[in-house]
C-alpha cells in the first residue's frame, strides 16, 4: 500500500538497477483467479512490486477499516515507464496476443508518435515457447498484454534467463488498446467513482462475466471474508 511518490520510486530504482523486477497491477480478477490457482498465487508473490488497478481493491481495503493510497491503472504506470526509459535510452520489447486488437507494431507506432526517441521491437505472440527468451531477454523493459493470468505467468518465466538484461517486465493487459486507440478509457469521473465496469461493459460486452466477477463477486468475498482468511 504506496503512495504514488513511492511507486514511481520504485520504479525508477529497478530501471536503474541491472536484474529483473516484474511489476503487476492487481484487480478483483486477479484476485479471484489467485484464489484458485496456486501457480499465479505464487507468482503474484514473488513480484517485486504490486499495484492496486481496480476500484474494488479499494473496497476491499475499505471492509478491513484501511485506506488505499493510491489507485495506479496500468495504462498511467505504463506511461511513466514509457517517460522514464526514453530519458534513460532504455530499450522496450512489446509482448502482444496474436488474438488481441492491436498489434505489437500498431503499438510501437501509437508509443513511438508520444515518446519518438524510444527503440521498441516486439512480437505477436500465441503460446509462449523458449525461443521467444532469446526475442526479448536483450531488452531492458518487456511489456506483455496476454492477459492474467498468463502475462504474468510469461514474464515470471522469464526471470531466470540466462545472460538476460530485463530490468522491468510487467502485464498491461488492454493498456496496447489503449494506446493505439482500439479502446477508449472510461471518463475520469466514471474510473474515480468505481463506474469504470459500466463503460467497458458498453464497449466490450463479452466481458460480461469478468465483469461479473469484479462488481458482484468480488464484493461479497470481501463482505463476508475474515480480515486474516
Amino acid at each position: 500500500n504506496l503512495s504514488q511518490e513511492k511507486v514511481s520510486e520504485k520504479v525508477r530504482s529497478f530501471l536503474s538497477e541491472d536484474h529483473f523486477h516484474q511489476v503487476a497491477t492487481i484487480n478483483p480478477e486477479f484476485v479471484l483467479e489467485a484464489q484458485k490457482n496456486e501457480e499465479f498465487r505464487s507468482v503474484l508473490n514473488s513480484c517485486d512490486l504490486n499495484v492496486a488497478d481496480g476500484f474494488g481493491i479499494k473496497l476491499a481495503f475499505w471492509r478491513f477499516a484501511e485506506k488505499l493510497k493510491v489507485r495506479v491503472a496500468g495504462i498511467d504506470l505504463m506511461e511513466e515507464i514509457l517517460g522514464i526509459a526514453e530519458k534513460n535510452n532504455l530499450k522496450i520489447f512489446l509482448v502482444a496476443s496474436s488474438r488481441g486488437l492491436s498489434s505489437w507494431e500498431e503499438t510501437a507506432s501509437a508509443i513511438k508518435n508520444k515518446y519518438p526517441g524510444l527503440a521498441i521491437e516486439g512480437i505477436n505472440l500465441n503460446y509462449f515457447d523458449s525461443n521467444e527468451i532469446q526475442n526479448c531477454k536483450n531488452y531492458d523493459i518487456i511489456f506483455a498484454n496476454l492477459g492474467a493470468p498468463h502475462q504474468e505467468k510469461f514474464l515470471n518465466s522469464l526471470r531466470s534467463a540466462e545472460n538476460s538484461k530485463i530490468r522491468l517486465a510487467m502485464g498491461v493487459g488492454g493498456s496496447f488498446d489503449y494506446l493505439t486507440g482500439k479502446t477508449r478509457r472510461a471518463p475520469i469521473f466514471m474510473r474515480k467513482s468505481g463506474l469504470e465496469w459500466l463503460w467497458r461493459l458498453f464497449q466490450q460486452p463479452r466481458r460480461i462475466k469478468r465483469i461479473l466477477n469484479a462488481v458482484i463477486v468480488f464484493p461479497i468475498k470481501i463482505i463476508v471474508e475474515k480480515k486474516n482468511g
